[in-house]
Formats: structure tokens, sequence, C-alpha cells
């Protein structure tokens, strides 16, 4: 049986509904990284915390990635095109945030570089674990209900902000506690393994797999 015109309508004013919900998640997550990566960077070149400056970086390239799909949320059609390249945009931020984590890791091992203590460094770390599951659960229904494996994605990667900063605390509690430098180059490199997965999955457009 065929639905009707009021059906229809019914279904177009929820997905743009949708779409209205979606986008204001990502100008919240927008500001939100935005907020974040300046008090990381700060924080981490302070200290001198390469978990904490790669956590800001993170940040950074979430950022990216929320302008990326509030250009895919600004067509509230199914638009599949805008879709593949707001999914491998995604995927090239994640990407780029490994690389970046590798190098400037790698880098504080080989010259041993000890960090300072740094308790904003923590507390950011804190409120972020609070923060971003919720935003993450918001953005995976949403992404369900649109059938948006770009939104999916980006829904991980906020998951993902949440892991680094349990990370990144690890890092800067051992290092503030027991003294442990090594403590935070070694965080942050545990971090590059699930990045590069999360990047490829979205290259491939393997990201709704599991994810709602």
């Amino acid at each position: 049986m065929s639905e009707g015109p009021g059906c229809q309508a019914c279904a177009c004013q929820s997905r743009d509904e949708d779409h209205r919900k979606g986008l204001r998640l990502e100008y919240l997550s927008l500001g939100w990284s935005l907020t974040e990566a300046g008090v990381a960077v700060v924080a981490g070149l302070m200290a001198g915390s390469v978990a904490l400056m790669g956590f800001g970086a993170d940040s950074v390239i979430e950022s990216f990635s929320s302008v990326v799909l509030i250009w895919r949320l600004g067509s509230t059609e199914h638009d599949e095109r805008r879709e593949r390249i707001a999914l491998r945009g995604v995927g090239i931020c994640f990407l780029l945030l490994a690389v970046y984590i590798l190098a400037d890791a790698g880098m504080a091992l080989v010259q041993h570089e000890p960090p300072h203590s740094s308790p904003v460094g923590i507390a950011l770390s804190i409120v972020t674990l609070l923060v971003m599951p919720v935003l993450a659960r918001a953005k995976r229904k949403v992404a369900a209900r649109l059938d948006s494996a770009a939104l999916a994605a980006d829904s991980r990667q906020t998951d993902l902000c949440a892991w680094l900063a349990a990370i990144v605390l690890m890092g800067l509690a051992l290092n503030a506690v027991l003294g442990w430098w090594w403590a935070d180059p070694v965080a942050a490199l545990c971090m590059v393994p699930i990045i590069v997965r999360e990047g490829l999955q979205a290259l491939r457009g393997e990201v709704c797999s599991g994810c709602c």
C-alpha cells in the first residue's frame, strides 16, 4: 500500500528536523573542538607534553571534520556525491592525525624530552571524557536516521576523542605521580593504531558496520 501525501509530508518534515539537529550537533562539536584545541595546545606547550599537544592537534583535525559535516548536512537530500566526499574527508583527517602523533611522539622518545605536570591538561581530559561520549551518541542516532555514513564516521571520531582523553590523562597522571616521563609519548603512540584503523575504514566506507 502506497503512502499518502500526509505520510510523505511527515517523513520529509522528520528528515528536515534530523538535518537541523545534525547541524546543531556539528556546530556544537566545532565550537567545543576549537576551544579544546586552544586549551590543549597552550597547556601542552607549557608542560612540554607530546600527548597533550597531540590531543590538541586531534581537536583541530576534529574541527575540520565538523566543517566537512556542516557542508554535507547543508543539503537536506541524500546526496551520494556529498556523502562520499565528506566520508573521505573524515578519513583523511584521521590519517593526518596519525602521522602527526607518530612523528612527534617518536621524536620525544628519541630525544628523552620529559614533560612537566599539567593540572590544566588533566582537567581538560576529565571534562572531555564526560562530554564527548554524550555528543557521539547523539550524532550516531541522527546518522542512523539519515543513513549517513559520513556522520557516523564523524561520531566515531568524537568517540575517539574520549579515548584519546583517557590515554592523555593516563600519561599525564603517571608523569605527575610517578615521574614516568616516557609514559606521555608512549600514551600518544597508543593513539596511532586506533586512529589509522578508523581512517582506513572511513576511506573504504566501512564505518557504518556496527556504528549505531
